[in-house]
């Protein structure tokens, strides 16, 4: 019994101290990323489609560094945004299925409850606007002063079918519109 007991200790010891290790592994892993490729796919009522590209976020002198590389949108200024959840896939809002909708609302740690732009004090989860060209592709960089990869990682980010015009006025979270691509930053 005596024996037992102490394997029995001795598991529990090694169980925690491995559950530990993995954790600081993580936790040195997600302190040393420094960029992070994230696939972005179509998304609809219906559920998630096929990708359209990539954005690849990385940390910069400047700030949050966003690169994309995506196809097959419609031209123009899009929304652009981290949303609070993890997860492009639909869920149901007044009683309809929406496109993305488990992604949440806009990440907004602060809890500032406004939507204000890149620069504006708002939601941290506020991106310069996605720029389209006429071939349907978006290369355009930008930079989101103030944030760091770690601030957006198990986050999700999103592009409106509409464009955005950094206020809630007179539509709300600048009047982006429905979603129509999201990709999960992990």
């Amino acid at each position: 019994m005596i024996f037992n007991h102490h394997i029995s200790s001795f598991a529990k010891f090694a169980a925690f101290v491995c559950a530990g290790v993995s954790l600081c592994v993580s936790l040195n892993q997600a302190s040393a990323l420094d960029s992070l490729k994230v696939t972005v796919n179509a998304v609809t009522p219906q559920g998630i489609g096929a990708s359209i590209g990539t954005i690849t976020f990385s940390d910069s002198e400047k700030g949050l560094k966003i690169a994309p590389n995506l196809t097959g949108l419609s031209a123009g200024d899009h929304g652009f945004h981290i949303h609070e959840n993890p997860d492009c896939g639909p869920k149901e809002k007044d009683g309809v299925m929406v496109a993305a909708q488990a992604a949440g609302p806009h990440y907004d740690p602060s809890h500032s409850g406004k939507h204000a732009g890149p620069h504006g004090g708002g939601h941290m989860g506020d991106l310069p606007k996605l720029e389209v060209a006429a071939d349907g592709s978006a290369t355009k960089e930008a930079v989101l002063h103030g944030v760091k990869l770690s601030d957006i990682l198990n986050r999700s980010v999103m592009i409106h079918a509409g464009g955005d015009n950094y206020s809630d006025a007179p539509a709300p979270l600048g009047g982006g519109g429905a979603r129509i691509a999201c990709g999960v930053i992990r």
